[in-house]
């Protein structure tokens, strides 16, 4: 049984106990969790045709059938948590995650879901960010631009991390088959970057404030939980300042740039660069790299 299987079989044993609405997982599943870190590789694709690279650096990892099996529902995590439009690089361009999710069905998803929980009002984010409107178009009944359900939050225990031992998480992620996170990569006025580790932020509930009280280690402790199967990190276009949610178009730089690969603190170290920084100037990807969630140093990650 593999370490998602677990955590389904786990919740549905809770729920079928009564554990009403917070279910607490078990030490166990810490003991199921992946040992070794995932693959050093990172597929880069450029130019101005924005889905065609997304699918091109897609491609180069294997395709969509590596990471999405027929029958299976997948989770897509894009950030779309901020009331801008596509322009603003606040949020992962449509196209984007309109490519992300097409490959998802041509590989033979049953269900895709496509959510964020969001930092401004979520339909308005939703909406400006222009991510539901070219999801929907695809017209495809096996798609779904969902809003987070605060109640489909469920505890987990991490004795494994240093500083988030307890806090909550959204049950559709955690027993989804398959798990996809679209961030874009700019700037943060606290984390100093954020990208694809920063993004699990929008798939925890609670009270997120009390996370950016010693952020770094908070970010690098819910990617124990949070493991995503595979990382798009949108560069088309980078917000350098006034992040996270950004809004003055002259702190935008067009990169024409997407990156994938299924290690996330790899993809962060390189998008580092990108701002002119170390991947060691980030605090959350030196701690993600001390939890052996990845590798951050850029002579052992293969570029293709």
């Amino acid at each position: 049984m593999d370490r998602r299987e677990f955590l389904k079989k786990t919740a549905a044993l809770g729920l079928a106990a009564g554990a009403g609405k917070w279910l607490i997982m078990p030490e166990e599943l810490w003991a199921m969790a992946p040992a070794d870190k995932p693959e050093a590789i990172i597929a880069k694709a450029q130019g101005d045709k924005w889905a065609q690279i997304t699918g091109e650096a897609v491609q180069k990892l294997g395709g969509m059938k590596k990471f999405v099996n027929p029958g299976q529902t997948v989770v897509v995590k894009p950030n779309m948590a901020w009331d801008r439009p596509p322009e603003m690089a606040a949020n992962a361009h449509p196209a984007v995650v309109r490519q992300v999710v097409e490959l998802c069905l041509e590989a033979g998803a049953k269900e895709v879901k496509v959510l964020d929980h969001t930092c401004h009002d979520a339909r308005r984010a939703y909406a400006t960010s222009g991510i539901q409107a070219a999801v929907g178009d695809l017209k495809d009944p096996r798609v779904k631009v969902e809003f987070v359900d605060e109640r489909r939050f469920v505890e987990v225990r991490a004795e494994k991390a240093k500083s988030l031992k307890k806090w909550y998480y959204y049950k559709d992620i955690l027993e989804a088959d398959c798990f996809i996170n679209i961030p874009v990569a700019k700037h943060h006025s606290e984390g100093r970057l954020t990208m694809c580790l920063k993004n699990m932020m929008g798939a925890i509930g609670g009270w997120r404030g009390r996370c950016h009280v010693g952020l770094h280690q908070n970010i690098a402790d819910m990617n124990l939980v949070l493991r995503p199967d595979l990382h798009v990190l949108d560069c088309t276009r980078i917000l350098l300042r006034n992040g996270p949610s950004g809004g003055n178009i002259e702190d935008v730089e067009v990169k024409n740039l997407v990156l994938a690969g299924p290690d996330p603190v790899a993809l962060d170290a390189f998008g580092a660069t990108l701002f002119g920084l170390k991947p060691a100037d980030i605090g959350h990807i030196t701690k993600a790299f001390e939890l052996n969630r990845g590798e951050m140093d850029l002579n052992k990650i293969k570029f293709v």
